[in-house]
């Protein structure tokens, strides 16, 4: 399993499996962050099986899925709630880490941190802001 760090508390990738949370726990993960829609793909493991695995290894667990649709202002407003709320690193994860990238980008914006900064630690996380900067700030 692949983490990025974007900021000291907040880590992306792509989908986890109900089996990661031990290991995930062990590195200090206190909340996961699910972006995908259930059946995206063939064989991802359900919000379901992911959130009950979760809470057995006592972390949080937040389900906002992000379909083709694209991004709105409640996906935004729920992940800068699940950043606000983490008490510790936090992990969202999709099947790239790029659509939970965007979202962290755009709740960070709402919160007031600074655009440039914010695409340049995604940029260092290796992911590119461009479809979403002009809605940084």
């Amino acid at each position: 399993m692949l983490m990025r760090a974007l900021d000291e508390l907040t880590l992306v990738g792509g989908q986890i499996q109900p089996s990661d949370m031990a290991t995930l726990k062990a590195e200090g993960v206190t909340t996961i962050v699910n972006n995908r829609p259930d059946e995206e793909e063939p064989g991802q493991p359900s919000s379901l099986q992911v959130e009950a695995a979760a809470r057995a290894a006592g972390l949080d667990y937040r389900h906002i899925p992000v379909g083709s649709s694209g991004l709105s202002a409640h996906q935004v407003e729920a992940m800068a709630a699940a950043i606000e709320a983490a008490d510790g690193k936090l992990l969202a994860f999709c099947r790239s880490g790029t659509r939970s990238t965007y979202l962290w980008a755009l709740a960070r914006a709402r919160k007031g941190d600074d655009a440039d900064e914010i695409v340049r630690k995604a940029a260092a996380a290796g992911y590119d802001l461009t479809p979403v900067r002009p809605y940084l700030g």
